[in-house]
């Protein structure tokens, strides 16, 4: 177990963190006046951006951030400008709460309706908040959340068009994950790109369902496979050949979520002493070849990459020792980081011939919200940008951007402590860039000390060198979760 040595002093002010978790009920939409530095004049197209906007409901708190409703923002570069639109997702249940004025609905995360039990049990009909991602493919725009169906957005204003099911590719109430990937050149499409995403079915074995959707929006391939066991999976990765998830070692009680007493995420209970399970479905049709291996590896949440390399198969990813428990009596607000373990880079080796695996640490440091180059997606790969910690050996919120260089191990890093913590990067390619981290990084940045949020520009080969651009917000937008990039400019 890694031993983590402890500071006196803290890099931030827990009170400055927390009001990051503010609601911003108010939509904006107005060209950026106050910019530090100058936006590259080739940068050019949309940076979507989705987590929950509202973290109360008229006042009622939701338990957990991840219950808050969706809010979608679009960030716009265009000719050395930079234009601001953030819009609730008109979801059935925010349309209902907020003319009700007052929380309706039961929480994944544990926020209940109030009254107790009596006032919850036997409900278990979840708002469907599509808070998660979003993404822009096959000409729609598309808010995720992955226990339901995507909803559908105007790119042009972020209107709501309503539920998607993709031209039929979604059976009814069929649900669509929020971390899909894009293989850049899939070999079964004669060198295309793809989109490839999944819905999961839990229960005391699980169906994971793939679907892989060409650039237009067609159904390419369709597949399944059932796992025995309950499935809490945020994301996969993808290589050539290969769909690689991840099976937490967690279990699930129903019970006490059905009869109003608990949430459905504080019934969720990990399991130390089990074997994390990492599933192998081929890509390719019959799809029936399928691969497990059985490994040590706490939690995971998300995934770096995956590349084969003859008959190795590699799953880079941010590891937990534990999953922390969500309990009803605790605020998420106080969480004491330095007591919760932080998320490390690990990278598993998978050896398909004798079926083997192997797994080593390559970064300690507290790190979350990895991106790398859009066209190594599933192939060796040699850059990673993430969010870290500003200490390099002690847990503590997002506050940093860390650049490393896996094959060497060379790091840049820039932190935005005291007051500055950091949402999810984003590598975007310079045009006719030849070097791997030839690109722009760009990241939303809370800034307690002004109660606003700031859209950073990097040079994604001068990390140390910080920001080549920092574009001032009139407004706080709440700590989010993922997002994207279209070179489309939608103004």
């Amino acid at each position: 177990m890694l031993i983590r040595e402890k500071t006196t002093d803290k890099p931030y002010s827990q009170d400055e963190w927390k009001k990051g978790y503010d609601s911003q009920p108010n939509e904006y939409d107005y060209w950026v006046d106050n910019i530090e530095g100058e936006i590259p004049s080739e940068l050019q197209g949309t940076f979507f951006r989705n987590g929950p906007g509202l973290l109360d409901i008229n006042g009622t708190p939701v338990k957990h951030p991840f219950d808050g409703d969706g809010m979608v923002c679009a960030i716009t570069f265009k000719n050395g400008r930079v234009h601001f639109r953030n819009r609730f997702v008109q979801t059935e249940g925010y349309v209902q709460e907020k003319k009700a004025g007052k929380l309706l609905y039961r929480g994944v995360f544990g926020t209940e309706k109030p009254g107790g039990w009596l006032n919850n049990i036997f409900d278990i009909n979840f708002k469907k908040i599509a808070n998660t991602n979003v993404i822009y493919w096959g000409d729609r725009l598309l808010a995720l959340w992955e226990a339901a169906e995507p909803y559908r957005l105007n790119p042009q204003n972020l209107d709501t068009l309503g539920i998607d099911d993709l031209d039929g590719i979604l059976k009814p109430r069929e649900a669509f994950g929020a971390h899909p990937w894009v293989d850049p050149s899939c070999q079964l499409d004669g060198g295309k790109p793809c989109l490839v995403n999944f819905s999961i079915q839990p229960g005391l074995s699980s169906k994971i369902t793939l679907f892989e959707i060409s650039s237009q929006g067609k159904l390419l391939r369709r597949y399944s496979h059932i796992t025995p066991g309950f499935c809490f999976i945020h994301d996969f990765a993808i290589t050539p050949n290969y769909c690689i998830f991840l099976q937490n070692p967690v279990s699930f009680n129903p019970l006490p979520f059905v009869f109003g007493l608990k949430g459905a995420g504080e019934c969720v209970q990990f399991n130390a002493d089990k074997p994390t399970r990492i599933i192998l479905i081929p890509r390719t049709p019959p799809h029936k070849a399928v691969k497990v291996f059985e490994v040590s590896a706490g939690f995971v949440f998300h995934h770096i990459n995956a590349f084969e390399v003859g008959d190795q198969v590699y799953l880079d990813s941010i590891c937990y020792q534990s999953l922390p428990q969500v309990k009803p009596d605790l605020n998420y607000k106080e969480v004491i980081f330095e007591d919760l373990d932080p998320g490390q880079l690990w990278r598993f080796k998978l050896n398909l011939k004798d079926n083997t695996v192997s797994q080593e640490m390559f970064e300690s440091q507290a790190c979350e919200f990895p991106t790398i180059h859009p066209d190594k997606v599933g192939r060796s790969y040699r850059y990673l940008f993430i969010g870290a910690a500003h200490n390099r050996t002690e847990n503590g919120p997002l506050q940093a951007l860390l650049k490393l260089d896996v094959k060497t191990g060379e790091r840049q890093f820039y932190s935005f402590a005291p007051h500055g913590f950091a949402g999810e990067p984003l590598f975007i390619p310079k045009p006719n860039a030849t070097a791997e981290d030839e690109g722009w990084i760009l990241m939303m940045i809370y800034d307690g000390k002004h109660h606003r949020s700031d859209v950073i520009v990097f040079d994604g080969q001068n990390i140390n060198d910080g920001p080549v651009a920092r574009v001032h917000l009139k407004h706080h937008v709440p700590y989010g979760l993922h997002g994207s990039w279209t070179p489309e400019s939608f103004i």
